[in-house]
């Protein structure tokens, strides 16, 4: 006869050595000792007889035992033991609340701290700090969604402080790597937070963003009429997207025309690691007519004055402003904003590949600087979709 909550809340302890045991239904039973009332089942698991204990009464009512009865039944209808099944819940639990992802945070921050300055350290140890741990904090790891992230990337937004929102979410999303590699979670799931955030303003290098503009743009280049060198400089800086003091400065004796690669030495470099630049088709057809114009020196692009030092570092912006784009609307350095605004919010191509190739600090999960190969296929792959995407929106009039 199954049991009743009133029978449950009234029964007294007899006084039986073993305790007393009521049956309810499905194997569960009540036992009733002088320290209390505790649910139990009992099952065979693989030929041998087996007790699992639902809880404690009054904690867990009657429903909610047979609730827990009726969870372990199935488990054992998949071949499944329900007391290893509890074991196992319970180390997770653990695991979870001991990895929390402040403690996570911390543990990334030792982890990478040899790799930033210490005042930059100083910075995002204060910016956690201040904007994160004081929201999800405390919150297993495990146990956030993108909409926890965006709660508090919203909080610096509500600031006006928009460079921070998204300089912390890059942030979020590292810590989220590394914990993916140390087996905390499953993936960084910052990646579904992308356009969510407003877009940065930045008020050092003007850039056009917009796909159409982008066009017009790119048509504006193609029809410039100024030194061939110009020119060429003009078509790749786009393509390329390196910094402008890199493109300048850039030597045949970096380029394997071969390989379809470019590898800028570390010292040319602001992070002063060695970079590689993938060449997608279209970028090899400019540099191989380049080519037989100053393949036989130094530079891609020679100074007019002299070969033997490379193009002003304002030829470039010199002829952003002849062709009509002012420097409050676009710079040779915009053509990195333009090119990761676009690759992300249109293309959808994965951040981490392009801060790779914008040659950002980016890091592994473990906090190790990426080599210049890191993700070369999938970079490959990227830079061609930019050549054709450039392509397409310069022929779409």
């Amino acid at each position: 006869m199954a049991l009743t909550d009133t029978f449950v809340k009234n029964v007294k302890y007899t006084g039986a050595s073993a305790g007393d045991k009521y049956s309810d239904s499905g194997a569960m039973y009540l036992l009733v000792k002088a320290a209390g009332k505790y649910w139990r089942m009992n099952y065979r698991f693989a030929g041998k007889r087996k007790t699992l204990a639902l809880g404690v009464y009054p904690e867990v009512s009657l429903a909610r035992a047979r609730k827990r009865r009726d969870a372990a039944r199935e488990l054992l209808a998949e071949g499944i033991d329900p007391n290893k099944a509890k074991r196992q819940e319970k180390q997770n639990k653990a695991y979870a609340a001991a990895n929390t992802f402040e403690a996570i945070a911390q543990e990334w921050l030792i982890k990478t701290e040899a790799n930033r300055k210490q005042s930059t350290q100083t910075k995002v140890q204060r910016w956690l700090e201040k904007n994160v741990f004081p929201y999800i904090g405390t919150f297993p790891i495990s146990n956030l969604g993108p909409r926890d992230i965006l709660e508090v990337l919203r909080k610096v937004e509500a600031r006006n402080a928009i460079d921070s929102a998204h300089r912390i979410k890059q942030i979020i999303g590292q810590i989220f790597r590394f914990a993916v590699a140390t087996g905390s979670v499953e993936r960084d799931i910052t990646t579904d937070l992308r356009g969510a955030l407003s877009p940065v303003s930045s008020t050092h290098f003007p850039a056009i963003t917009d796909p159409k503009e982008v066009g017009h743009l790119m048509r504006s280049i193609f029809a410039y009429e100024g030194h061939p060198y110009t020119i060429a400089a003009l078509k790749l800086a786009p393509l390329l997207f390196v910094r402008p003091g890199e493109l300048r400065t850039a030597e045949w004796a970096e380029i394997d025309l071969q390989a379809a690669q470019w590898r800028i030495p570390a010292s040319k470099m602001k992070m002063k690691v060695d970079h590689l630049v993938p060449l997608c088709t279209q970028a090899l057809d400019i540099l191989r007519n380049l080519h037989s114009l100053t393949g036989h020196g130094r530079y891609l692009f020679p100074s007019l004055r002299t070969g033997e030092r490379p193009m002003s570092e304002n030829t470039l912006n010199a002829a952003l402003r002849g062709m009509g784009y002012s420097k409050e609307v676009h710079t040779a350095h915009g053509f990195r904003a333009m090119a990761r605004t676009i690759l992300d919010e249109v293309l959808g191509e994965r951040v981490d590949l392009i801060e790779h190739q914008l040659a950002h600090a980016v890091k592994d999960p473990n906090g190790r600087a990426y080599n210049r190969t890191a993700h070369l296929p999938a970079r490959i792959k990227m830079m061609q979709r930019w050549g054709d995407y450039l392509e397409g929106v310069r022929m779409d009039t």
